[in-house]
C-alpha cells in the first residue's frame, strides 16, 4: 500500500491500526507507518483505476 500523502510504500501487515482503542470497530482505517496519515485500504478496482490513469498520463507526457 501507497501513503497518499507522504508516499511510503507499505505492506499492510506493518500496517498500525488507526481504530486502536476506537469504540466504533470495523472502519478498515490503516495508519502509515511513517507519517501517521489514517486512510481506507485500496481495493482492487481502485488500484486498476489508479495504475490505468498514471499510465495515460505517462503516455501523454512523452508525446
Amino acid at each position: 500500500m501507497k501513503c497518499k500523502i507522504c508516499g511510503c510504500v507499505f505492506d499492510e501487515s506493518e500496517k498500525s491500526n488507526a481504530c486502536h482503542g476506537c469504540s466504533v470497530c470495523n472502519c478498515n482505517m490503516i495508519r502509515c507507518p511513517n507519517c501517521g496519515f489514517e486512510q481506507l485500504t485500496e481495493s482492487k478496482t481502485e488500484r486498476r483505476v489508479l495504475k490505468f490513469l498514471s499510465g495515460l498520463l505517462k503516455y501523454s507526457n512523452h508525446k
